[in-house]
């Protein structure tokens, strides 16, 4: 598991491209484009709203914020799952995690069936989603002490 979140942390910051899709939209902040003014009431003569779409409240970083994120994370994971002291908490925080990454996958299928989908999009979302479920399942196995001849390298 930490040799597979290495690998995931690394490609966050290698190719964040590949994680795109699999963020929510509404967890990402709407930032003015460069060179576009600010549309918010603060900044009309008469303080009165434009349309200019609401923001979610958990939209509290940008999307490449959130691939950061989630790639520091998965690199915390690694290192935590390997200390003895850490791994239940890590383990348990992992599944959470992997738990909510769901809701990701979920959204990126969900987008490359609609109208602006892509054949190509629709199988690798297809792929990804499932493969959420094993890795969900062996976060939580690792909640349990490594013993003797079971992942701690040591045989009696």
């Amino acid at each position: 598991m930490a040799a597979l979140l290495l690998a995931s942390a690394g490609k966050h910051f290698r190719e964040p491209g590949f994680y795109r899709d699999v963020v929510p939209g509404y967890l990402c902040r709407q930032d003015p484009e460069p060179g576009q003014a600010n549309t918010g009431p603060e900044n009309t003569r008469d303080g009165a709203h434009q349309d200019t779409p609401a923001q979610h409240p958990l939209a509290v970083l940008s999307r490449d914020e959130w691939i950061a994120v989630s790639g520091l994370l998965e690199l915390a994971a690694a290192v935590g799952i390997l200390l003895p002291p850490t791994r239940k908490l890590t383990a348990t925080a992992l599944t959470a995690m992997f738990t909510a990454f769901l809701a990701g996958h979920v959204d990126a299928l969900v987008r490359a069936y609609g109208p602006h989908g892509t054949p190509l999009r629709r199988k690798i979302h297809s792929a990804r989603l499932p493969l959420q479920a094993p890795l969900i399942v062996w976060a939580w196995s690792l909640r349990r002490p490594a013993g003797p001849g079971q992942g701690s390298g040591i045989r009696p």
